[in-house]
């Protein structure tokens, strides 16, 4: 290293020297030039203390993303794209680029893409696809094609209890909203109930794209801590007696059914709610690759080559939004608390539902399978299996969860749909 550095000490005093010679200009103001332009300089300049708070925050999320294994895949490229953005005089993000005046076509400050090609930094550049919603789009086919409604089809009960957990969008929505957010604002908080992070990131971007950085991070930390908040609010609103409850088999459920499933949904859903359509077509348009059977090499190329490439460009542009100037804020605070409150009251209603479905059902639902209503698939699912198994070693209700689980996704983005053809 000491090598290195006096290598590069007398480069740069060759090259002075050379320019000196010349006379063409002042050694010392080049020299002042230079310095002040250095990063580090910057850190001592104004609100430069931001950053470092902002880069320190960034490599502790690395750490729970590489030491603790939390939603690794996401949240180490959003970490470091944190990083990135974040770093003083390397330019690779520009918030005021993306800002409403300065896309909006009937203001004076209108600049379209080209100007972003033209003028932008890197992670701006890459920025369009996530601005565009191309990235979550894409993601959600993946998604379809690792994912087997087949467990949703042989109990179409499920769908009840998928659209119950969603009641946590709606309610914290309501709560941001008395708390002095903007509806946009709101609707955006209250998506992370859904614990579907290509949802949330495709309805902030749409409606509050200023609070993408912060939304982001809270919505894949809390999915991260599925098996921390969930158990305790299980086992809060149940009895022992309803968690011993075991389910029977279910049914097998043909080829024929399961391609006509992924097909009737776009249709049904999205002349419904033609805002859902984006990522409803896209996720059963994966499915369909998958259950077709007919498309292998596409389904694996779907569910690997191009998930992985995406992931990485969407969880790294995700990042780069979290400036010191958007995140370091009272509003990014509430957000945590009440993104957490989102995914509790999401697992209480697909719970309390599920026991309502109880009194008038004669074949009895095990509560805890309604917490798998949240879109974490299949975390949720494999919770609802620990906690019932604990409560008795012999009962097996994964496969019962999945229906539920599955039914999250669809309904988190069907919700996402409602927002945004109110809000949006």
């Amino acid at each position: 290293m000491k090598r290195i550095i006096c290598f590069l000490s007398m480069m740069m005093l060759v090259t002075v020297g050379c320019f000196a010679a010349d006379g063409q200009f002042d050694v010392a103001e080049t020299m002042t030039k230079f310095f002040n332009s250095m990063g580090f300089t910057q850190f001592f300049i104004g609100d430069g203390w931001k950053s470092a708070v902002m880069i320190a925050l960034a490599c502790f999320l690395l750490y729970l993303a590489i030491k603790k294994e939390y939603e690794p895949l996401l949240l180490l490229p959003i970490a470091f794209g944190m990083l990135l953005t974040n770093l003083p005089g390397a330019n690779m993000f520009h918030t005021e680029m993306w800002n409403d005046e300065f896309l909006n076509p009937e203001s004076e400050f209108f600049h379209s893409y080209r100007h972003v090609l033209a003028e932008g930094g890197l992670l701006d550049v890459l920025y369009i696809g996530v601005k565009a919603g191309i990235y979550p789009c894409l993601i959600f086919i993946g998604v379809g094609a690792m994912t087997d409604f087949g467990p949703l089809i042989a109990n179409p009960k499920s769908f009840i209890l998928g659209a119950a957990a969603q009641l946590g969008i709606f309610m914290t929505f309501l709560v941001a909203h008395t708390l002095g957010f903007t509806s946009t604002e709101a609707a955006s908080i209250g998506i992370i109930g859904g614990a579907d992070g290509p949802t949330s990131i495709f309805l902030t971007t749409k409606l509050a794209p200023h609070l993408l950085g912060p939304i982001a991070i809270a919505a894949y930390s809390y999915m991260a801590l599925v098996p921390v908040i969930q158990p305790p609010i299980m086992r809060l609103l149940t009895t022992k007696k309803e968690r011993l409850i075991k389910m029977s088999q279910l049914r097998s459920v043909s080829k024929t059914e399961k391609i006509i499933f992924p097909i009737a949904v776009s249709i049904v859903v999205t002349l419904i709610i033609p805002d859902a359509g984006p990522l409803i077509g896209c996720l059963m348009l994966g499915n369909l690759m998958r259950e077709s059977g007919v498309v292998d090499r596409l389904a694996k190329t779907v569910q690997n080559e191009l998930m992985n490439i995406v992931v990485i460009f969407l969880g790294t542009t995700v990042g780069a939004t979290a400036t010191a100037g958007t995140f370091l804020s009272p509003k990014t605070l509430y957000i945590l608390c009440m993104g957490i409150v989102a995914f509790s009251v999401a697992t209480a209603g697909g719970v309390l539902f599920a026991k309502l479905m109880n009194v008038f059902s004669k074949e009895k639902i095990n509560p805890l399978i309604g917490s798998a209503g949240v879109s974490a698939v299949p975390m949720a699912a494999r919770v609802s299996q620990t906690v019932g198994q604990k409560e008795n070693p012999s009962n097996f209700l994964l496969m019962h969860a999945m229906g539920p689980n599955v039914a999250g996704v669809i309904g988190s983005a069907v919700a996402a749909g409602i927002l945004l053809s109110m809000l949006g």
